[in-house]
């Protein structure tokens, strides 16, 4: 019996299928249901396709581990966005291992574009051309070399007018990236900071490579305007931090994530804006890969709840940090870290088709 239930459903779908490809041959369109269904290639599109568009059929454990299967290139023709990779952990006070964390990130990110996004049920590289462009090269034994390394290879992009979503790393990398994004579009800056620290508090030595201490810097620098920057998750304490406003992990807890989303929109208004995520603003039991974990924070549902409805942001440049593989648990620190960019690049997929305002021009370029 069980066998002639399955043969008959098996038999149904085949019929399906078929009446499905022939309805599309015969209307001419291109209906499909996974995302490279189309192509011709299967397999290996990162560096067998030839457009930044589009998509190639994978199979999810194997092949080339470019960030969601996008084209490994450095050609930024005709390109919305590149993803980098910013592999240094040698900015951490604890826990080591973020250099691995690009690498991490990529390897999780494998099964995401295997089907259409959710909840929307949108093909994102059909409008939205992302390339990975590979890592950042820096001579890790020069330590004091690195920040202008980074510096320069994100201006190496972003002055050809192409969006930077860059994959840490530990945090202290978004301090050389702030400065190259507020060199191309003016500071000060607008920051929405996803953390479990402020990174916030005094250092006295301004080259030194220290993950607590950058965006200190950038308040003093003018990089980032405090009155118009968030941070989100915060459960650290700091005397001073230095007017940006902190709704931290406790706060969101007690409210819904429509109203913690209002007082991230309120603060930041249409200012220019950066956004950073360090995966350690989710709880140990959803990110134990991290360098400086603490407890208490944000669930991975509530985190891409949030990010999911900060679309109409004017986002300028974006990154997610401090995922260190070496303390991970069957990857669920770099699938987190995975899915959040992922939803960072349909948002400013909706920004290109729908609301026609990606990429972002500063009113003195307009």
């Amino acid at each position: 019996m069980f066998g002639t239930t399955f043969q008959r459903k098996l038999a149904h779908c085949v019929v399906l299928r078929a009446t499905l490809l022939i309805r599309r041959t015969k209307s001419n369109q291109c209906l499909h249901f996974f995302p490279g269904e189309n192509s011709d290639l299967r397999g290996d599109g990162a560096f067998r396709r030839e457009q930044p568009l589009g998509s190639t059929m994978e199979l999810a454990y194997a092949g080339v581990l470019s960030f969601l299967r996008r084209n490994y290139t450095r050609n930024l023709q005709n390109v919305d966005v590149a993803v980098t990779g910013i592999p240094l952990d040698l900015a951490t006070t604890y826990r080591p291992g973020t250099r691995f964390g690009p690498k991490g990130i990529r390897e999780a990110s494998t099964q995401l574009p295997d089907l259409k996004s959710h909840p929307g049920g949108i093909d994102l590289f059909e409008d939205l051309a992302v390339i990975d462009y590979g890592d950042c090269w820096f001579d890790a034994s020069q330590p004091m070399t690195i920040p202008k390394a980074i510096e320069n290879h994100a201006k190496e992009i972003i002055d050809q007018n192409v969006f930077l979503l860059s994959l840490g790393g530990d945090h202290y990398v978004s301090y050389p990236l702030l400065k190259a994004h507020a060199a191309k579009y003016g500071k000060p800056l607008s920051l929405v900071q996803f953390d479990a620290h402020c990174d916030t508090w005094p250092n006295p030595h301004e080259d030194s490579l220290n993950h607590g201490s950058m965006f200190y810097y950038a308040v003093r620098e003018g990089l980032i305007n405090p009155k118009t920057s968030i941070q989100v998750g915060i459960r650290t304490f700091n005397d001073d931090f230095m007017g940006v406003k902190v709704l931290d992990a406790s706060w969101v807890h007690g409210h819904s994530i429509d109203e913690t989303v209002q007082e991230i929109l309120g603060r930041i208004g249409d200012n220019p804006t950066y956004l950073t995520f360090d995966i350690d603003c989710l709880d140990p039991a959803f990110a134990p890969g991290t360098g400086t974990p603490v407890c208490g924070g944000l669930s991975t549902a509530q985190a891409l709840e949030i990010v999911r409805r900060l679309g109409s942001l004017n986002f300028v440049g974006m990154d997610i940090v401090e995922v260190s593989p070496p303390f991970d648990h069957a990857s669920i620190t770099s699938l987190a870290a995975a899915t959040l960019a992922y939803q960072f690049l349909l948002l400013l997929r909706n920004k290109k088709i729908l609301s026609k305002n990606f990429p972002f021009v500063p009113k003195s370029a307009q």
